[in-house]
């Protein structure tokens, strides 16, 4: 299936983001907005509900972000990361009481950052009254100005997006290049306004947009201990920053969960558990409705093998909990899902995991990785358990378990 055929098929979400509630009791559909910044060791969990005053309260169909990747100063992945400002985040977010200078601070870094997507805005509707074929004939200098007009404004998470924008444009290639490069200027209009309208917006989704633009919040709670099984562990690295992903599930809570770890270019990140192992642990929730984000705020043993395993979902339950999530977070690239009783088969050049219901498109980055042969391998054409990240462009599997007896297979 192409990532045409895949665009298709997630314009359905919204008429079976309805069932998504039922579906995951089992596994928790996060959506939540950014990451922290690289000075936390540990990171974790956030999400929204409903969309900006004037937006659309649908999902944006077919979004086109790539599913992983990090920019900004130095911010990981993507849009709605994190600045270093902290005390003005916190001041922004509300609840604790701050110093009257620090909430002058605030005050000062919202204007400015007003400022930058007020500026964006108009950047936006001459690239749109221009026409887009333009956009990718203007050269990198036009992004990276723009972009750099964000971070002078204090806004990371927009300048992240802005050279997103930015690549999508040079690279130009495809068919549907024109298309997506339309969708990433509505989801960056799209968080531009809830900015500046965020007084207008639930305070969930008002948590979400400020991640998006790049201020940073605190590990709220209540906490939670657990014993926590480690679904997956990886690295994403550019030439600031490395960021490890690691998935965990509670095995009594049945709540999915996101640690983030950093570390300087060519220094692995502190924070390592291995895929398969469970930790008793106590996992502390960032702001925001529904994401996974936490930050672990205590470990009261060594990781341990353990034979649990997360409950699965049908690949219809999957497409679901997407857009379940972009319905309260239309910045979200993904969403965790374990599928139970998937099959891997060949599509064309491609791959896809199908079940009884029907099948999902390995994504193309996964096509290029040893994981999915390991992944073929276990399952010699009978149904297997697969754990991974469900996004626009199909399935990203992270790791795997037979049918039968046996330890999580690492794909990643």
């Amino acid at each position: 299936m192409t990532d045409q055929g895949v665009r298709r098929t997630v314009t359905r979400v919204p008429a079976q983001a309805c069932d998504a509630a039922s579906d995951s009791a089992g596994e928790v559909a996060p959506c939540g907005p950014g990451e922290p910044s690289p000075g936390t060791a540990e990171g974790g969990v956030s999400a929204p509900a409903s969309a900006a005053s004037d937006a659309p309260s649908q999902p944006v169909p077919g979004r086109g972000a790539p599913l992983l990747g990090t920019a900004g100063e130095p911010v990981p992945d993507g849009p709605g990361e994190p600045s270093s400002d902290e005390p003005e985040a916190a001041a922004l977010a509300s609840p604790p009481t701050v110093s009257p200078a620090a909430r002058r601070r605030a005050e000062r870094r919202a204007e400015r950052v007003t400022a930058g997507a007020a500026e964006l805005e108009r950047r936006l509707a001459d690239l749109l009254r221009g026409g887009l074929i333009s956009a990718g004939q203007s050269g990198p200098a036009l992004w990276e100005e723009t972009a750099a007009r964000m971070v002078d404004a204090q806004a990371p998470g927009l300048a992240n997006r802005v050279r997103d924008l930015g690549a999508l444009a040079s690279a130009g290639v495809g068919a549907d290049a024109p298309v997506r490069l339309l969708e990433e200027c509505a989801l960056l209009h799209l968080l531009a306004r809830a900015w500046l309208r965020r007084d207008r917006l639930p305070e969930p989704l008002a948590a979400t947009v400020r991640s998006r633009v790049g201020l940073t919040a605190s590990p709220e709670g209540p906490a939670i201990r657990d014993d926590w099984l480690v679904l997956a562990q990886y690295d994403t690295s550019d030439s600031r920053l490395i960021t490890r992903r690691i998935w965990l599930h509670g095995t009594v809570s049945g709540r999915t969960a996101l640690l983030l770890s950093y570390g300087a270019p060519g220094r692995a990140p502190d924070l390592t558990l291995p895929a398969g192992l469970a930790v008793d642990a106590e996992l502390t929730p960032y702001p925001g409705a529904g994401q996974p984000r936490t930050a672990l705020t205590g470990r009261f043993g060594a990781p341990a093998p353990t034979t649990v395993r997360p409950p699965g979902t049908t690949t219809s339950g999957a497409l679901a909990r997407y857009g379940a999530a972009l319905r309260d977070d239309p910045w979200r690239e993904s969403v965790p899902v374990t599928l139970d009783r998937v099959v891997p088969v060949p599509d064309g050049d491609g791959w896809q995991l199908a079940d009884e219901d029907q099948a999902v498109p390995v994504g193309a980055a996964a096509r290029s990785r040893p994981g999915l042969w390991r992944l073929v391998a276990l399952s010699g054409g009978a149904p297997v358990r697969v754990f991974g990240e469900c996004g626009p462009r199909g399935f990203t599997p992270l790791a795997a378990w037979p049918q039968g007896p046996g330890e999580a297979v690492p794909l990643c």
